[in-house]
């Protein structure tokens, strides 16, 4: 397999595969193809299966591209972003976002990643469930945004808005922290709790979650209300309750003027 990755702000890539070569992708991935692809879609591994990776965030179903002679298929991510293409060796895993999964080679495993710690989960606004991708093989992971990579020492702690959360190694302690006084909850527009990230291993931080592109969309949608002047005391009271709601479910308070 090769592959060439191409634009900047808005990915494609593109895959050549020799015959008898399969990639699989979640749904409504696929940008073109030659016909010498072979496109089958399935549970990928029964009914339960497919739940179980409806249940971390992905699609029941998953389709295989399948070269029956020399293919070629791109995908591209829906969201504004960068594609990460990381090769795993026999046995090496990745803990990812529910959105980051694009696509990758059939010897690379998809499953759930169940998080250790209840609160983690449901309070990180990410759910409780994560996904994990295990090789040999190359994955093809779409971060939202530009991407920052850091490499935490042993017991290093990384205070991180969840959202900005994409990728990282399985060696990461996942928690949540409740933000510290009462103004920073109430007015610092970025919710009650942040993730905390303790090494030792990698982690990859994306810059535009898709939850904050969505609140900034839906300030231009029609039938929306505009907001009041600056200094009008209920619509900051509610601009921070909604905050404070946004921290619980990922988002975060774009709406300042």
């Amino acid at each position: 397999m090769q592959y060439t990755i191409s634009g900047t702000v808005m990915q494609t890539v593109s895959v050549d595969l020799a015959p008898n070569e399969t990639v699989y992708s979640q749904t409504n991935c696929m940008c073109w193809m030659n016909d010498a692809v072979e496109m089958t879609t399935h549970t990928g591994g029964g009914f339960f299966a497919g739940l179980a990776r409806s249940l971390g965030g992905g699609s029941f179903f998953i389709t295989d591209f399948t070269a029956r002679g020399y293919g070629h298929v791109a995908f591209a991510p829906r969201f504004p972003g960068t594609i990460m293409p990381v090769p795993l060796a026999a046995g090496q895993s990745l803990v990812c976002r529910k959105e980051t999964f694009l696509f990758a080679e059939k010897s690379v495993t998809l499953e759930i990643a169940w998080q250790k710690r209840l609160g983690a989960g449901f309070f990180g606004g990410e759910g409780f469930i994560l996904q994990k991708v295990s090789g040999p093989g190359t994955v093809f992971l779409d971060l939202s945004g530009e991407v920052v990579e850091r490499d935490l020492a042993p017991g290093e702690r990384l205070l991180v808005h969840a959202g900005h959360v994409g990728v990282m190694d399985p060696t990461i302690g996942f928690d949540i922290q409740m933000v510290r006084g009462f103004r920073n909850i109430l007015f610092g527009g970025e919710g009650l709790f942040l993730a905390t990230l303790t090494g030792p291993g990698h982690v990859a931080l994306q810059s535009m979650p898709i939850i904050n592109l969505a609140e900034e969309i839906g300030r231009y949608l029609p039938g929306r209300t505009e907001a009041a002047a600056p200094g009008n005391l209920g619509e900051a009271a509610a601009a921070a309750v909604g905050g404070v709601l946004g921290g619980l479910f990922g988002g975060s308070d774009n709406n300042n003027t």
